[in-house]
Formats: structure tokens, C-alpha cells, sequence
């Protein structure tokens, strides 16, 4: 159960026993990593349909529908991170290539807009999110869990922009993302980081 509890979205090729290392990030044109290689496990449940990774830490739900599909592990508690791990690539053959936009799907009521964020490139892994309404500054959102990021503000009846942030520190800016129209439980796609 100990595991089960530490679920992770991660893209990778094939089912994974045992991980030796860190994300792979890019720093200007060469790839490297954050710190020295640690010991770390993963693997995979649910079969080949990968129904018992549904849900987990990272607050994804449907890997399905989320973009995921089978390509998913649970990592032990040396890479989660308390979830800033969610969404992120590893160095085991596989880049971090979405299709389409980020996701942004609005959850919450009138003063507690949260946001799970989804489908992002690059390194995967999001360290940031700021939101800004067409009324407003930009403010920084803070992370409630796994990749659901909370504001506070009152943002009904504003079209909203996104910036996303990842480990590698790059970002991108999703100008107009919902329209003034949006509604909570509905989801909206921005730009996606280039490779």
C-alpha cells in the first residue's frame, strides 16, 4: 500500500522494475541532470490496461483521458518529491513529446479555482503556475497536490492565461486559454513547450 500511495504519471517505454537516476532536463543545448544519480525504484500496476495506476498521487484521474495511456509508473517516495516529480520524463529511452497543448481543467467555486494541469512537454514536470484574468496581474498559483494548482481570487466572467513553468526552468505563456465563458469541470488547451 506503501507504494500505492506514491503514484506518478511518468512517460515511459515499457514496464519498469527498477530506475537508477534522475529527470533529464535540457541546459542550454546539452542535456544534463539536477544533481547526482540516486537509487530509486518504480514500477507499474493494473495489467495492461493500466487500471490500478488510475487515480493516484498526481490527481490525474483517467490516464486515458489525460493523454497517458499505459506509458506510467509509481515511484518510490526518492523520486516522487511530494508530487513536483508528476508529469516528469526519465532518462530510460524516452522523451517528454505531447500531442496537442497543455491542459488546464478548472475545477473549485468562485474564490478557490483549482487547476489540474496536464498533457505538458519539455521536462514534463511542473515547478510553477501563474494565472492572470483579463481583469487582474498575474499571480502565482500555489500547488494544493500532485499537479493541481489552487488560486484564490475571484476570476469568474475573465478570460484566463497560463504560465507553466518546469524543472528545467523554461516556461510558456498560454495567452486567452479559457474565454470569459468558462465554466468549472471543463477543460482548456494552451500552447505546448517546443522540442
Amino acid at each position: 500500500m506503501g507504494l500505492l500511495g506514491f503514484l506518478v504519471v511518468l512517460l515511459l517505454s515499457s514496464i519498469l522494475n527498477f530506475v537508477h537516476g534522475f529527470p533529464r532536463h535540457n541546459h542550454g543545448g546539452h542535456h544534463g541532470y539536477l544533481g547526482p544519480w540516486i537509487n530509486a525504484h518504480a514500477t507499474f500496476y493494473g495489467g495492461g490496461d493500466a487500471s490500478g495506476t488510475m487515480g493516484g498521487a498526481c490527481g490525474y484521474g483517467n490516464l486515458y483521458s489525460q493523454g497517458y495511456g499505459v506509458n506510467t509508473a509509481a515511484l518510490s517516495t526518492a523520486l516522487f518529491n511530494n508530487g513536483l516529480s508528476c508529469g516528469a520524463c526519465y532518462e530510460i529511452r524516452v522523451w517528454c513529446k505531447r500531442r496537442g497543448g497543455i491542459r488546464f481543467t478548472i475545477n473549485g467555486h468562485s474564490y478557490f479555482n483549482l487547476v489540474l494541469v496536464t498533457n505538458v512537454g519539455g521536462a514534463g514536470d511542473v515547478r510553477s503556475v501563474a494565472i492572470k484574468g483579463s481583469r487582474t496581474k498575474w499571480q502565482l498559483m500555489s500547488r494544493n497536490w500532485g499537479q493541481n494548482w489552487q488560486s484564490n481570487s475571484y476570476l469568474n466572467g475573465q478570460s484566463l492565461s497560463f504560465v507553466v513553468t518546469t524543472s528545467d526552468g523554461r516556461a510558456v505563456v498560454s495567452y486567452n486559454v479559457a474565454p470569459s465563458s468558462w465554466s468549472f469541470g471543463q477543460t482548456y488547451i494552451g500552447r505546448q513547450f517546443r522540442s
